[in-house]
């Protein structure tokens, strides 16, 4: 056998075995951030579009998801095209996703009656490959499901978002299970940023990036995201919420 022969062969082999460790995943388009302290932790400089995407409320926003919402709304806003959002509470204020810059002429809404609804409509939506990017509000998400919506992000290359919202504190255990997401987010409110005079600043988020694949876990106290999505890192403060109890979950 030639060598040039054996190198193309050995090179086929390397493909194969990185697409199976899922290295593939580091060749895909990715959604930076635009902060280079964040984008630094993600493998490839940002969110990978093909790929699935969680991210839950933390603190006082754990049942309501308000801030989990936002910046889910502010990812798909930096996105270019129309966004599905798949829900099954119509409790989403559309004026606050739009000054997180995700406009409501690009928002495609679809309700369902329950969970199983939500995720139907998210891998048909992922599958047909026509969307930006496509969000799922849900309370749990089982491996298989997370892996069917991988599967279809991947696919056609379509960036989902799962935002997990409980409807009582005892159900925020389950984002200790774990899941095929690509990155998993929580997102707790923090004092606004303060102004030189009276009034109320930019809102102030804790973004807690929990998990990520091929990567380092990280803190990040962040402004909400503006007019086009877009967020920005603050100096750290005093005020953060206490964590301690979400350290376990982090290696799942």
């Amino acid at each position: 056998m030639s060598h040039a022969r054996t190198s193309r062969l050995i090179d086929d082999l390397r493909e194969r075995i990185a697409h199976l460790e899922g290295g593939s995943t580091r060749k895909a388009a990715v959604l930076p951030f635009g902060v280079p302290d964040i984008d630094d932790r993600l493998p490839g400089g940002g969110l990978v579009c093909g790929a699935i995407h969680e991210v839950a409320g933390g603190g006082s926003g754990t049942v309501d998801g308000a801030a989990a919402a936002l910046f889910a709304a502010g990812i798909a806003a930096r996105s270019k095209g129309k966004v599905l959002w798949c829900l099954t509470r119509p409790d989403l204020f559309a004026p606050s996703v739009s000054q997180a810059g995700l406009h409501p002429d690009r928002v495609v809404y679809c309700e369902g009656d329950k969970d199983e609804d939500v995720l139907a409509s998210m891998e048909e939506g992922l599958s047909f490959g026509g969307f930006a990017a496509v969000v799922g509000e849900l309370v749990r998400l089982p491996m298989t499901a997370s892996r069917r919506l991988h599967l279809a992000a991947e696919k056609t290359g379509t960036m989902g978002l799962v935002v997990r919202r409980w409807r009582r504190q005892t159900e925020a255990s389950d984002y200790g299970n774990p899941t095929a997401s690509t990155t998993r987010w929580r997102v707790s409110v923090l004092p606004s940023e303060p102004l030189p005079v009276a009034g109320v600043g930019r809102a102030r988020w804790l973004a807690e990036l929990m998990r990520v694949k091929a990567g380092e876990c990280a803190e990040f106290e962040i402004g909400a995201p503006d007019a086009k999505g877009r967020i920005c890192l603050l100096p750290v403060s005093a005020d953060r919420p206490d964590t301690s109890s979400w350290r376990g979950s982090r290696a799942s």
